[in-house]
């Protein structure tokens, strides 16, 4: 017997007795429909976490503050040191953490630490409002590491670092109010904004918007590039010439081929020179630890429902075997080997589980994207840009394929037994 007679034999055989079969399926069902869907979750989760990680910075970028000279809660106060840096107020520590500024000579000390490519300090400034095309502004405020992040774009393009035009991307939550039709019409437009200097006087920076991106959930405020920073800080400063010599916190670029180990020995060498590194990732790890974890006991209880559909195949095959025993010696004594009895059983095995996961891989798309359509405009409307369920091709075709290695497993016991049937005594059966 051919291997494409096999394989029609098998499909042809599965069907004898249809409601023992159609149980099978449905219990295999359960479990590639469940897993499909905690998949899909598990993807559609960690997009989103990814996307809000992209808007707090760059993976290749240490967020750098003077290392804490406070003690735990209940040590008492630290002593001042006049010859220290000036303290700035920090969110890098637990309440009542004091860290000190960052000066010219710490950034010189970082930029020579070994493995660092460059590092930046980052200017806060504080805008009063935006508008457009004389309308009616709004109150509005600039994310302060957004040179190093990455939008979550909507329309438009991430800023240009190193472009000499003061460049905005604009949440989508100011397109309507400030008067564009859509996130496209903003693209390119030239809005004002407004910002008061230390002596009360309001001064006018203008700026070309050139993406529009989804409100983040870490990181509030517009984006804003080096060029219109640097314009709104001198605007803020009122003209006075004032050197500014300390910062709160730096960002610093390290090479993205390095190890693991490598960057975690780099933030070691910053520590011993006297400053606190953390990377995006050291900041919402736990995050996704929490995620990993809530998804690994869904998909185990899928895999419960799918050893529970492995015994309702060997119990299908098994009293397959039992009611064909006189037609597998009659195979058999026409010169059909043991092995491909054993392969005929075997296949019958793999498209019962084909069925049940192709089915249910296919039902829970249906529907998963059906309720996470209604759930995005719904329940969690305000998480924008979060798709809770998200299939991934690559994702169904491994459910698919571990339900039918599953399948096939479960179907040796039957196969084994069929393929060591004695001809003679199996055309006696009764």
């Amino acid at each position: 017997m051919r291997t494409k007679d096999l394989v029609t034999t098998a499909i042809s055989n599965t069907f004898r007795s249809k409601l023992r079969t159609t149980l099978t399926v449905l219990a295999i069902f359960v479990g590639a429909f469940t897993l499909t869907l905690t998949n899909a979750v598990g993807a559609g989760v960690s997009q989103y976490v990814d996307a809000q990680v992209g808007a707090l910075g760059s993976p290749d970028v240490f967020i750098i503050t003077q290392a804490s000279d406070a003690t735990a809660a209940g040590d008492g106060p630290v002593e001042y040191d006049a010859s220290s840096s000036a303290s700035v107020s920090s969110n890098q520590g637990p309440p009542g953490t004091t860290t000190k500024a960052l000066t010219d000579t710490d950034l010189a000390t970082i930029g020579d630490t070994a493995g660092i490519e460059s590092v930046d300090p980052i200017r806060s400034v504080q805008p009063d409002y935006i508008e457009y095309d004389s309308g009616i502004p709004y109150e509005f405020s600039i994310n302060a590491t957004s040179a190093v992040t990455t939008a979550d774009l909507t329309a438009g393009a991430q800023l240009d670092g190193g472009a000499s035009e003061a460049q905005l991307v604009l949440p989508d939550t100011f397109v309507t109010p400030l008067g564009f039709a859509s996130a496209d019409d903003a693209v390119g437009a030239s809005v004002s904004i407004g910002i008061t200097d230390i002596l009360g006087e309001t001064h006018v920076v203008d700026a070309t918007v050139v993406g529009v991106s989804l409100e983040s959930l870490l990181a509030a405020g517009a984006g804003a590039n080096d060029a219109l920073i640097a314009e709104l800080a001198d605007a803020q400063s009122g003209g006075i010439d004032t050197a500014v010599t300390s910062y709160g916190v730096a960002v610093a670029h390290f090479d993205t081929a390095l190890s693991a180990d490598a960057v975690t020995a780099l933030k070691a060498d910053l520590a011993t020179a006297g400053y606190t590194a953390s990377t995006i990732e050291d900041q919402l790890g736990a995050v996704q630890t929490v995620i990993n974890g809530i998804v690994g006991v869904l998909n185990a209880f899928a895999v419960i429902a799918l050893i529970a559909a492995a015994f309702g195949i060997i119990n299908t095959l098994l009293m397959s075997v039992q009611e064909r025993t006189r037609e597998i010696g009659l195979m058999k004594a026409m010169g059909m080997s043991g092995g491909k009895v054993y392969t005929l059983f075997s296949l019958e095995a793999i498209v019962i589980g084909f069925l049940g996961s192709a089915i249910g891989a296919g039902v829970a798309i249906a529907l998963g994207s059906a309720l996470s359509a209604v759930l995005s405009q719904g329940l969690l409307a305000g998480l924008p840009g979060l798709n809770i369920l998200v299939f991934e091709p690559a994702s169904v075709a491994f459910v698919i394929g571990l339900v039918m290695l599953i399948a096939f497993l479960s179907g040796t016991l039957p196969a084994q037994r069929a393929a060591k049937q004695n001809p003679i005594e199996s055309l006696r059966y009764e």
